[in-house]
């Protein structure tokens, strides 16, 4: 599996009252949690944004509540992937669950900039920033993570077995 993409950046401490705003938790449809998505922390997110494109954070990312709405609006929105130094752990677990790739970089996620042009193997974990022609290695995908995220989540895994 692989991602191909131009990168939107952002800080630290990314939570999922700002990924998607509590005001609209009442909808769980995907495609109208997308037309909110990060609009509390950057209002063109949804205007910028293009299928293939990929998130990339500092420290942290999705931490806040637990709620599987966060990630549902980033996939959605026709993000690839998301690279961050770290992750909050329960976001880990929804993005898997919900089949939305996420790789853990630190050298990666301080290097790469706003803007730039990125490749990510999920088999191997290395991750590529055309732009600048550096390569940094992330962890790969153990293969019953590969599976999950190519069934586009657990659901559908499970129902494929």
């Amino acid at each position: 599996m692989q991602a191909k993409g131009t990168v939107l950046k952002y800080g630290d401490n990314v939570d999922t009252d700002v990924i998607i705003p509590a005001r609209y938790l009442n909808s769980s449809d995907p495609a109208e949690l997308a037309t909110h998505c990060m609009e509390d922390l950057d209002r063109d997110f949804v205007r910028k944004v293009k299928k293939g494109d990929i998130i990339v954070a500092n420290k942290n990312f999705g931490c806040g509540s637990s709620r599987e709405h966060a990630p549902i609006a980033i996939k959605a929105s026709g993000v690839s992937c998301v690279i961050a130094e770290t992750f909050a752990r329960i976001f880990y677990r929804n993005a898997i669950n919900i089949g939305l790739p996420i790789i853990e970089c630190p050298e990666a996620a301080k290097s790469i900039e706003d803007g730039d042009e990125v490749h990510v193997d999920f088999d191997s974990g290395v991750i590529t920033d055309l732009t600048r022609g550096t390569t940094f290695k992330g962890q790969a995908f153990p293969p019953f993570m590969q599976k999950i995220i190519k069934a586009e989540g657990l659901v559908n895994y499970i129902n494929e077995s």
